[in-house]
């Protein structure tokens, strides 16, 4: 049997006044989403424990089938591992994005989409700048893709408490710069690079272009290295990861998936939905299983721009989830779910906890009576996991 997994981010919302008190998801034309409903069982679970920061980092360890309390430590090494970084048992990885400051507030956690090649240059120039400091034997900066990018401090110290830079945009930054142990460090580091990017070429074009400049880094969301067993040791199963995110990716390679790098493939609403559709097929050719990330409806949310988010929705529903349905039955027996890991409401343009929901059709699932993939049914569903992680058991289970 076949099995693939498709991740609407962000795709949860709350009732909006402006479409005459629906959700994104009810405004949104999700004829595929609802042929697995109506195919199959519609439920809801919690993917992010009540005690836990609601993030995709928890979320995506949830639905891949792993308690977050056992196995999270942080998203700085989840990232860590897509791009390749070996962490030692010291090392602290840290989420290091690019952002931009404007007077005292935190303007955009994007640095205006900046390009991973602009980004890249920029990354570099922190590095050999770093070469004039005394942080330079134990502090290293890694590039990654567009703002999302990595620094370790070796023989680091973890518990500061950090905040992600989208949970804040708008508001005045000072207050949530890093606290507690080791902060002093994060926070002499993040004021030494407005020294070095406030003139830095990249910049210098980006403003000339009417574009925000990349003129700080925020570092949040450290930990060391998880120890998490393979996905085939707890299941029996290989599999592959398709993202645009590092975050995703890296998850995937902690549990034993491979990595697969779809072209056109970019974290935003300009992605190639379908590439990824295609890519993910292929993979299901030789692989049981293919875990499809898709990024753009939380971009959306994070950007508060409702009429994106609708878009990426619907054309997650024609091109991922259109094309999986209909090249998986070329496999004989399948199973296919689609599930959105958090809340990110318009409204907020951050995340939230919520129970979010998700429908699976396909052999021997069973039709549980509902017809829509929307967060209210889905709340009357009592198909529920009030622990996410034990979603994935539940998919796929009874296969023989």
């Amino acid at each position: 049997m076949k099995f693939a997994i498709v991740i609407g981010d962000g795709m949860a919302d709350e009732r909006i006044d402006s479409l005459g008190g629906r959700t994104p998801l009810q405004a949104a034309d999700t004829p595929n989403f609802d042929r697995i409903v109506q195919r199959g069982s519609l439920g809801n679970a919690i993917t992010i424990p009540r005690d836990m920061h609601p993030g995709s980092d928890v979320a995506n360890l949830t639905i891949m089938g792993y308690d977050p309390h056992l196995y999270y430590t942080g998203r700085g090494p989840l990232e860590a591992a897509n791009i390749g970084v070996k962490l030692s048992e010291g090392d602290v990885a840290f989420r290091c994005n690019l952002v931009t400051l404007e007077g005292s507030i935190l303007r955009d956690y994007s640095a205006g989409r900046i390009t991973t090649q602009e980004a890249t240059r920029i990354i570099e120039s922190l590095s050999q700048a770093l070469k004039g400091t005394g942080y330079k034997s134990i502090i290293s900066f890694y590039a990654g893709t567009q703002y999302r990018h990595l620094m370790v401090w070796r023989e680091g110290k973890e518990g500061a408490k950090t905040t992600p830079p989208h949970d804040i945009m708008g508001e005045p930054f000072e207050e949530y710069l890093p606290k507690g142990e080791g902060a002093d460090v994060l926070n002499e580091l993040i004021r030494w690079s407005w020294r070095v990017l406030r003139d830095h070429p990249v910049n210098v074009r980006r403003i000339a272009e009417g574009k925000y400049p990349a003129n700080s880094i925020w570092l949040w969301g450290q930990g060391r290295a998880p120890r998490m067993p393979k996905f085939q040791e707890r299941y029996g199963l290989n599999g592959a990861v398709i993202s645009a995110v590092d975050l995703i990716k890296g998850i995937g390679i902690y549990a034993g998936l491979r990595p697969i790098e779809v072209p056109g493939a970019t974290g935003y609403v300009d992605t190639d939905y379908r590439a990824k559709a295609e890519y993910a097929l292929r993979a299901l050719e030789e692989d049981d299983l293919v875990y499809v990330h898709i990024e753009a409806p939380d971009e959306a949310s994070h950007e508060g721009d409702l009429r994106l988010k609708i878009r990426a929705i619907e054309e997650v529903d024609e091109k991922v989830v259109g094309t999986l349905l209909k090249g998986m039955e070329g496999f004989g027996d399948y199973r296919i779910m689609i599930i959105t890991d958090h809340f990110t409401p318009i409204s907020m343009r951050t995340h939230r906890h919520g129970t979010v929901p998700f429908a699976a059709c396909g052999s021997g699932i069973k039709h549980n009576g509902f017809k829509s993939f929307r967060e209210e049914e889905a709340s009357r569903s009592d198909l529920r996991f009030e622990e996410g992680w034990k979603l994935m058991d539940w998919f796929l289970s009874n296969r023989e």
